[in-house]
């Protein structure tokens, strides 16, 4: 048995989403599968290439 290779986020697709709690342009994090939304302090994943923008799913991170 062997994994698939997961797909990759579609960098062009960023250009179309922002942040649903801020309406911020979002930064693709390609080492976590994240996008991040700084002024949100909010992370959401991708799932096999798909970016998950539900609030309920995003991870708290730390303003810097």
């Amino acid at each position: 048995m062997t994994d698939a290779p997961t797909p990759q986020f579609d960098r062009h697709m960023l250009e179309a989403l922002v942040c649903p709690v801020t309406h911020a342009v979002l930064h693709y994090d390609a080492e976590r599968q994240e996008l991040i939304s700084k002024p949100a302090g909010l992370a959401f994943p991708i799932h096999a290439g798909i970016p998950i923008m539900l609030i309920d799913e995003a991870r708290q991170i730390k303003a810097d």
